[in-house]
């Protein structure tokens, strides 16, 4: 029992599971935004009319060319945008760490979770435990 990990998502509050899915909407629809100059660059080699005559509006090779820096560019900065954010989320992260650490005794294990010391004991020293919740997350066995 050296980390505890409860996964159960319908026990986060409404506004954070909203805020999660629209964080992976947004992020989604930068990759298609960021990838469709890909597609439109490779019809346009491969030889696609419409992308041909499309090229020759908007200025041809020239055009491509000053697009694919700017492209290039916004990648760039968004590369290092999240490389600090990266670096100041492990930043952060190392310091909570810290600050948190805090010796938890098994009886306050067992009053928290309800559970019985002796089954504690007992399946501290396998190596595979199975642990079963209900709805609300409270532990129901351990197996």
């Amino acid at each position: 029992m050296k980390e505890y990990i409860i996964n159960i998502p319908q026990l986060q509050s409404l506004s954070k599971r909203l805020s999660s899915r629209v964080v992976a909407v947004v992020c989604w629809l930068m990759w298609s935004y960021l990838l469709f100059p890909i597609v439109t660059l490779l019809d346009w080699l491969h030889g696609d009319d419409k992308d041909i005559i499309g090229m020759h509006w908007f200025g041809g090779g020239k055009s491509l060319q000053q697009l694919l820096e700017i492209y290039l560019g916004t990648l760039s900065v968004l590369v290092v945008i999240w490389m600090v954010w990266i670096a100041i989320y492990r930043f952060c992260r190392s310091q909570q760490f810290i600050e948190t650490a805090k010796t938890v005794i098994d009886q306050e294990l067992c009053a928290f979770y309800h559970v019985d010391a002796e089954k504690v004991q007992r399946y501290r020293e396998k190596q595979n435990v199975t642990v079963f919740f209900d709805e609300n997350g409270k532990i129901l066995n351990l197996e």
